[in-house]
C-alpha cells in the first residue's frame, strides 16, 4: 500500500480573506490516521483543488504532528496571483516551491572570518584580503 493512496482529510478553520496582501489565510488541520504525515506538496495540491486555485499560488508551512500521530496542524496562504505571491511571500519559501533561485553565499563563519581579516588591513589591500604584514 503506497502512502499517497491512504485517505487524508483536510479541515480549515480561522479562515480570513486578506485583501491588502491579496490572499486567503487559514489554519489547516490534516487528519491522516493511517499515515505518518502528509507532504507539503500533496497538501498544496489538495488545498488548490479545494479552493479552486492554482497550486503555484498556495503556500503551506508550520506543520506539527500531534503527539500520538494521526493529526497535523499548520498554516496555509492562498494568493490571488503569482505576482502577489512573489511580492509578499518570503524568499526562502519561494525557493522551496521552485519560484525563485537560492542565493549562494559563503557560510556565516567564513563571512565573519573574512570581515575580521579585512579589519587588520588598511587602504586598497582590503579588496584582495589580508596579507601578512612584513616586519
Amino acid at each position: 500500500m503506497a502512502d499517497r493512496e491512504q485517505p487524508v482529510t483536510l479541515r480549515t478553520r480561522k479562515f480570513i480573506r486578506n485583501p491588502l496582501l491579496g490572499r486567503k489565510q487559514m489554519v489547516v488541520d490534516v487528519l491522516h490516521p493511517s499515515r505518518a504525515n502528509v507532504s507539503k506538496d500533496e497538501l498544496r495540491s489538495k488545498l488548490a483543488e479545494l479552493y479552486k486555485a492554482n497550486k503555484d499560488t498556495v503556500s503551506v508551512f508550520g506543520f506539527r504532528t500531534q503527539y500520538g500521530g494521526g493529526k497535523s496542524t499548520g498554516f496555509a496562504l492562498i494568493y490571488d496571483s503569482n505576482e502577489v505571491m512573489k511580492k509578499f511571500e518570503p524568499h526562502y519559501r519561494l525557493v522551496r516551491y521552485g519560484q525563485a533561485t537560492k542565493i549562494e553565499k559563503a557560510s556565516r563563519q567564513q563571512r565573519k572570518q573574512r570581515k575580521n581579516r579585512a579589519k587588520t588591513v588598511r587602504g586598497t589591500a582590503k579588496t584582495k584580503g589580508a596579507e601578512k604584514k612584513k616586519k
